[in-house]
């Protein structure tokens, strides 16, 4: 049987492959979800990837994701920078004691001021960054741990 895991990615990541490859690659959201589900597979994990320009449809997976007993990974983009109402929704996620690890495609503290700070970072159980899609593998194979220590 496996355990199901949602990775959540936030705005713009619909755009993966168009939108500044030098930053994000030439790979697109499909090409995520291909990755993510292979990896999770070999770590047997059952993964479900989405993606939403939404915060509050972010912010209700993240309900979902407690109220259904999920780990979540989540790459929360621009959210990641101002969104309290994230934070507070991803802060149900590890007080539930479920594992949420936030990854980022690029490294933002190699990036400008403004994507220096997360908000998401403090309620996260770890945060993977500048890894590109790699990252998504490391965030999956983290949960696979803290589901095999608990």
């Amino acid at each position: 049987m496996s355990t199901k895991v949602v990775v959540v990615n936030g705005p713009n990541l619909g755009r993966l492959g168009v939108r500044e490859p030098d930053v994000y690659g030439h790979q697109n959201l499909e090409a995520l979800r291909r990755d993510c589900r292979d990896w999770g597979a070999e770590l047997g994990l059952e993964v479900e990837v989405r993606q939403s320009n939404d915060e509050g449809e972010v912010i209700s997976w993240m309900h979902q994701a407690v109220d259904e007993q999920t780990p979540v990974v989540m790459n929360p983009a621009a959210f990641t920078h101002y969104s309290y109402s994230l934070a507070d929704a991803a802060a149900q996620v590890t007080d539930a004691g479920l594992p949420l690890m936030e990854v980022h495609i690029s490294n933002p503290a190699s990036r400008e001021a403004f994507r220096r700070h997360s908000v998401i970072s403090p309620v996260a159980t770890g945060t993977i960054t500048g890894m590109g899609f790699y990252g998504y593998r490391l965030a999956l194979e983290s949960v696979a741990h803290l589901l095999e220590r608990s």
